[in-house]
């Protein structure tokens, strides 16, 4: 197996365990009420399998792909000029296939359970409007997700830099930072900041989660590109480019 094919696998395989386990605890919490009548309980569990699953991918999968797994990281890696156009829609497709592979999984465990209706348990799918919590409109949901990715982006930019302080515990930051963009999110549009995650999930669930989910694939993107020239501006003179 060649690097380049190394590192697509892995990508696709990093995406999809992401869907399948972080997506799946959201389901579980929301879809099937396993947080019982604490709404809390449920956001801070979510917010906590996203983060950490990410956290443990960093270290293993980070080595052989740089453990993007999330269009939206790759975009700020091409925004900021640390991989090629070729590589970041190599990337991108890996990514978005994971993401499909992972949500197909998910739904076929759960299919298995009792009374299971994917449009009404689902698949931890994103939304406003009455997908929202907090019935946030389009363009708040819009909005919502650009900051989000931004801030997580801008992390990721940061803790991989060549002046990285301490890339050893990077992983820890990504990981953390994942939480933190999840705990205000979930409440607003169940958090994408993941354009693949959110794909994934919408096209099994179908109905309006898939009509929305151009938000999604839109909304995080521009947030990506957005954290790397921030970053770019604010990073000293040559430790932009890792």
């Amino acid at each position: 197996m060649t690097d380049d094919t190394r590192n697509l696998v892995a990508e696709a395989l990093g995406t999809a365990l992401l869907v399948t386990f972080a997506c799946g605890v959201a389901a579980l919490s929301f879809g099937f009420g396993f947080a019982g009548s604490s709404v809390s309980a449920g956001v801070v569990a979510t917010a906590l399998a996203f983060g950490l699953v990410l956290l443990v991918l960093a270290y293993s999968v980070g080595p052989i792909s740089g453990c993007h797994i999330n269009p939206a990281v790759t975009m700020g890696f091409l925004a900021a000029k640390r991989i090629t156009v070729q590589q970041a829609v190599q990337y991108w497709i890996a990514q978005f296939v994971g993401g499909i592979v992972g949500a197909a999984v998910l739904w076929a465990v759960l299919a298995g359970t009792t009374d299971y209706d994917r449009k009404v348990q689902g698949l931890g799918a994103n939304g406003f409007d009455e997908l929202s919590m907090t019935g946030i409109n389009a363009f708040g949901a819009l909005l919502a997700e650009v900051i989000l990715t931004f801030l997580f982006v801008y992390v990721v930019l940061a803790v991989t830099g060549r002046m990285a302080t301490a890339p050893a515990v990077a992983g820890i930051a990504i990981g953390i930072a994942l939480v933190v963009v999840h705990l205000i999110g979930i409440p607003l549009t169940g958090t994408s900041v993941n354009p693949a995650r959110s794909l994934g999930p919408a096209i099994f669930v179908g109905g309006d989660a898939l009509e929305q989910v151009w938000l999604f694939i839109i909304a995080p993107l521009i947030g990506g590109a957005l954290a790397a020239l921030a970053h770019e501006a604010l990073a000293p003179a040559g430790e932009a480019v890792a």
